[in-house]
C-alpha cells in the first residue's frame, strides 16, 4: 500500500456513479477505506453501529450496492465467511490484486502492491474475476 494515493471521500465516490449518499452508505464506505485489513459484516456492523444504528439487513444491501459499484470487493474466507474492503482507488475501483489470510486468525489484507500471475484462458472465454489468496501466518500470531 505504500506510495498510494488518498482515497476520494466516501459522499465523492458514491456521487461519482450518480448514487445517493445515504448515511450508512458514507459511513460504510468510510469504515472500509479507514480499515487496514478486510472485514467482516460484524466487525463492519460494529464500527458502523458507532455513529448511527444500522439495521443487519440494510447492512447487507448497503455491502452489496458498494461491491457491485466498483467501490468495494469480498473476499470468501477459509472459514467461509465474506471479508469486505474498499476497491483500490489509488490503482482504479476494478484493479486485480491479490490477498493474504492468516491461517491462524482469518486476518485477511489487500497485497495492493503485489503483481499477479498471467493466467491464459482459452480461445473465445471472457474473464470476470480473478481471486489470488496466499495464506500463512500474520506478524501477530508468529509472535
Amino acid at each position: 500500500m505504500s506510495g498510494a494515493r488518498p482515497a476520494p471521500p466516501p459522499q465523492s465516490l458514491i456521487a461519482a456513479r450518480g448514487a445517493r449518499a445515504t448515511r450508512t452508505r458514507v459511513q460504510t464506505l468510510g469504515t472500509l477505506l479507514a480499515a487496514h485489513e478486510a472485514l467482516t459484516h460484524h466487525e463492519i456492523e460494529r464500527r458502523v453501529a458507532r455513529s448511527h444504528d444500522v439495521d443487519r439487513v440494510t447492512l447487507y444491501r448497503v455491502l452489496e450496492w458498494l461491491v457491485g459499484q466498483g467501490l468495494a470487493h469480498k473476499i470468501a474466507g477459509e472459514d467461509r465467511v465474506w471479508r469486505y474492503s474498499a476497491a483500490g482507488h489509488a490503482q482504479g475501483p476494478s484493479a486485480t490484486h491479490a490477498h493474504f489470510e492468516c491461517s491462524d486468525c482469518g486476518r485477511v489484507v489487500c497485497l495492493d502492491d503485489s503483481s499477479m500471475p498471467a493466467v491464459s484462458l482459452p480461445r473465445g472465454y471472457r474473464r470476470h474475476e480473478v481471486e489470488v489468496t496466499v495464506r500463512g501466518s500474520c506478524d501477530d500470531c508468529q509472535r
